[in-house]
């Protein structure tokens, strides 16, 4: 007889404290930060973002160390911890945003959204490879190859964050509006294509790269949209069956449940798990069986709990003491223009060449522009991976930061200049749900 496996020991009773507290004084900051953000007339996510960048090694861990010693320890076990909790966040945000996506506006509109797509990534795919070109090799990693160092800088400069634009549109209340519905489709594109080339930069720097590895990772991302083709019918059933139980919470765990496999699957193919999950919330939305009211509790937990969570954790990975070297200072200032330039000279590009107004492809460029936390992401890989140096790293994130402070004022400035259409009012009210109005008595008391 076999002798049976030892339990795997809980959490501490320490780890659990330090772990709950994050979680307590991230939420509270980030929702403090992110409405002192609105009343500066920028969106909640910017001041969410700042919550991690306060707390975290830029400024809190120089004022107070040994607070953040204790409340933030550089152990993996607490890093994991917040980490997971953060990818559920943003998974559900990703995932509501799909639910929310007008998919007869993206087949009308789906050659624009690809043209701008498209001039938003080879725009600053090519400055990123020069700017990267003329960088001086102090700025990389030791050691590594820089056609490799030079690709992971190209890439991280021409994606864009379907998170952060994503939060940027609800709180600005333009999701419902045409150029919000398009930036995002846009920004799917964007993202299905830099998550690709992010693994084949990766592969670079690791075993190297062939023909057979980018098509298998091109294989998969179809096999993604096939599948989710081919799975809406049944999706669609179920949800219907479930809604018609008439349990909000049944129906809002179901949902969520569908949006976490999904993740995991595309994750599994080596894909974003955020690709799969907005794709899954894309098959939802489209099957209609979920109306506004069914969506008003998932919105409540995730805008006013999860997300805020999850970037002001990704904040915390930020350290900008390292520009306070000329040097570096400099190369990031050189850097963050040809960045902007690219991007939003692209998307622009792109948007006129699609027969939009200057307006609008302004408000395009805008919002294609910001970086957020996916270049974070592809930032933390080349660090891991022993390609970006910490100064690079800090001149990426500082990008990271700035697009995501543009975004809101020039799409404010752009959008007071682009009617509301009456397909954007009815859209509007199909996805906002109010309580509703209580009959008044003969007497007048409710």
């Amino acid at each position: 007889m076999g002798l049976a496996a030892a339990p795997v020991a809980p959490l501490s009773s320490h780890q659990l404290l330090v772990f709950l507290l994050q979680v307590a004084v991230l939420l509270i900051l980030a929702l403090a930060m992110g409405r002192l953000g609105m009343r500066l007339g920028m969106p909640a996510v910017v001041g969410e973002l700042c919550a991690g960048v306060v707390l975290g090694p830029s400024l809190l861990d120089h004022l107070a160390p040994d607070l953040t010693g204790w409340l933030l320890p550089k152990q993996p076990v607490q890093y994991h911890l917040m980490d997971a909790f953060g990818q559920i966040g943003v998974l559900l945000l990703v995932g509501l945003t799909g639910i929310q996506l007008d998919l007869t506006l993206v087949r009308r509109r789906g050659l624009a959204a690809a043209k701008i797509s498209l001039f938003g990534l080879l725009v600053p795919l090519v400055l990123g490879v020069a700017c990267g070109l003329t960088l001086p090799g102090s700025l990389f990693a030791a050691g590594a190859e820089r056609g490799v160092c030079v690709s992971f800088l190209a890439v991280a400069m021409c994606v864009s964050a379907i998170p952060v634009i994503a939060k940027t549109l609800m709180d600005m209340n333009l999701l419902h509006r045409n150029i919000g519905q398009l930036t995002l489709t846009a920004g799917m594109i964007d993202d299905a294509v830099g998550w690709l080339m992010l693994s084949i930069v990766s592969a670079m720097a690791t075993v190297g790269v062939s023909t057979g590895k980018v098509a298998t990772s091109i294989g998969y991302l179809l096999l993604v949209l096939v599948a989710a083709v081919l799975l809406r019918a049944p999706i669609g059933a179920l949800l219907r069956r479930v809604v018609a139980r008439g349990e909000p919470a049944l129906t809002i765990g179901v949902m969520i449940a569908m949006m976490l496999l999904a993740a995991a699957a595309s994750h599994r193919l080596g894909l974003e798990s955020i690709f799969g999950g907005f794709v899954c919330g894309i098959v939802i939305g489209s099957t209609g069986a979920v109306e506004a009211s069914h969506l008003a509790p998932l919105r409540t937990i995730v805008l006013g709990f999860m997300a805020p969570v999850f970037f002001a954790t990704a904040g915390l990975r930020m350290d900008l003491t390292a520009l306070g070297r000329p040097s570096v200072l400099l190369a990031a200032v050189v850097v963050l223009v040809v960045a902007i330039a690219g991007k939003f000279t692209g998307a622009f590009a792109g948007a006129r060449l699609s027969r939009l107004d200057r307006w609008e492809a302004l408000a395009l460029g805008a919002g294609m522009n910001a970086r957020g936390v996916v270049e974070v992401v592809v930032a933390m890989a080349g660090l891991r991976l022993g390609v970006l140096s910490t100064e690079t790293y800090t001149i990426i994130v500082l990008v990271a930061i700035v697009t995501s402070l543009m975004a809101p004022p020039i799409l404010r400035l752009a959008m007071r200049r682009v009617e509301l259409t009456a397909e954007e009012d009815l859209r509007e009210r199909a996805f906002t749900w109010h309580e509703p109005v209580r009959p008044e008595s003969p007497d007048g008391v409710a």
